[in-house]
């Protein structure tokens, strides 16, 4: 058989173009309000680091709950209801964020914001992996992930520039514009023909079996990515580096050159290989940032760290659906990505625990532990499963060879 000439299979045609574009319009609208809401928490409304902690991570509350939920409604009623609907959620959602100057009355605002976000981003990343070719699934991922990353890493810096210009209430504006415009181009999109489905979708659990196995890895490995962005800016001051500002741009910068011009590395390596090898690739970066205790161990553990952070969702979600059928897509999606708010806010508190003990380098030190776990459980895993193969192959040679009477 010739091989496959991925460059006939279209994937950058117009509704990819689309989705993704809502997606930027989205998770810029979240990023503009990430350092708002820590100083609106601590200067307005006069709360404390504890209370800044829960007004910040209580969105994934709201995330976690529903994600599994939308999953299931995705594969039943479609993505498109999901993308609007989440979207026009979240808009509501930013704008009643000012409305009332109380600390409790934002709780219950950002868990409606993590209650929208778990409906758009299943339904957007499902949609996407449903525009793709099978054997460019993982491409179009990344191409995703560069999206969703825009939006994130753009989006404080927008955020900073109105709290200057307009306060924390023009902030709130901005944000829900940019989630309402998000909704206004998830309208536009049109649902992929896939097999209809009867009854409850999959094996009848709420969380997808296929997703839990590469769900945990990803939540052992993005344990590093919780020590990294939360202790990161305060290691700085500790090695005479002053601002994270360069660490954070080498970063984002390596994370979006990776997944823009290495889109097709999962694709081509399998999504098992390119996990191991992203979760080697953190744990060199978290070991070196916590054994070297220098401004340069920092850059270069972050080198390795921005590599491997790249591949590991794309080659994770790529092994996912590849253990499922095509009627259980979006409830792979769903439950697997609730693990990434579980790594973020179970994360958090594990390194934030391990760092009262023994300082930030033992946070970067947590993180290798668990990126080096996941890292052996999914070697291992492939290992079981290439030797169930080759026993299956030696069964079906010797009973060839010797068929029963």
């Amino acid at each position: 058989m010739a091989p496959v000439d991925h460059r006939r299979a279209p994937l950058l045609t117009p509704r990819f173009a689309l989705i993704v574009g809502s997606g930027f319009a989205y998770f810029l609208a979240l990023g503009t309000v990430l350092p708002a809401v820590p100083q609106y928490v601590k200067h307005r409304l006069g709360g404390s680091d504890v209370a800044v902690g829960i007004a910040v991570g209580v969105l994934f509350v709201g995330a976690v709950l529903l994600r599994p939920y939308a999953g299931r409604l995705g594969d039943r009623f479609g993505r498109r209801v999901l993308i609007v609907s989440g979207a026009a959620v979240v808009a509501v959602s930013m704008l009643l964020y000012g409305a009332v100057e109380s600390l409790p009355f934002l709780i219950g605002a950002r868990v409606l914001t993590g209650l929208g976000e778990a409906a758009f981003f299943v339904g957007a990343a499902t949609m996407v992996t449903d525009l793709a070719p099978v054997e460019r699934r993982g491409e179009a991922i990344s191409y995703w992930s560069v999206a969703v990353y825009g939006g994130l890493a753009f989006g404080p810096v927008l955020g900073e520039t109105v709290i200057d210009a307009g306060g924390y209430g023009a902030v709130w504006r901005v944000a829900g514009l940019l989630a309402t415009l998000a909704a206004v181009l998830g309208f536009f999109t049109r649902e992929v023909e896939r097999p209809v489905v009867v009854g409850v979708p999959g094996d009848g659990h709420l969380l997808n079996r296929a997703a839990i196995g590469p769900g945990t890895v990803l939540f052992s490995g993005l344990i590093a990515l919780a020590a990294f962005t939360a202790f990161v800016p305060l290691y700085v001051d500790d090695i005479g580096l002053g601002s994270a500002d360069v660490v954070f741009l080498l970063y984002g910068g390596l994370v979006l050159v990776v997944r823009i011009f290495g889109a097709r590395i999962p694709d081509t390596l399998g999504g098992r290989r390119s996990g191991v090898l992203a979760l080697a690739a953190t744990t060199i970066g978290m070991t070196v940032m916590a054994l070297w205790g220098t401004t340069a161990g920092l850059l270069v553990g972050t080198v390795f760290f921005a590599a491997g952070a790249s591949l590991l969702y794309p080659a994770l979600l790529l092994l996912a659906l590849g253990n499922a059928s095509e009627t259980e897509r979006g409830s792979v999606v769903g439950t697997f990505s609730s693990f990434f708010d579980l790594s973020q806010g179970l994360g958090s508190l594990v390194v934030g625990l391990v760092a009262a003990g023994a300082g930030y380098r033992g946070a970067f030190g947590a993180g290798a532990v668990f990126a080096a776990a996941g890292c052996v459980g999914l070697a291992v895993h492939a290992g079981r499963r290439r030797s169930r193969r080759v026993r299956a192959g030696e069964l079906g040679v010797l009973a060839t060879e010797h068929p029963a009477p």
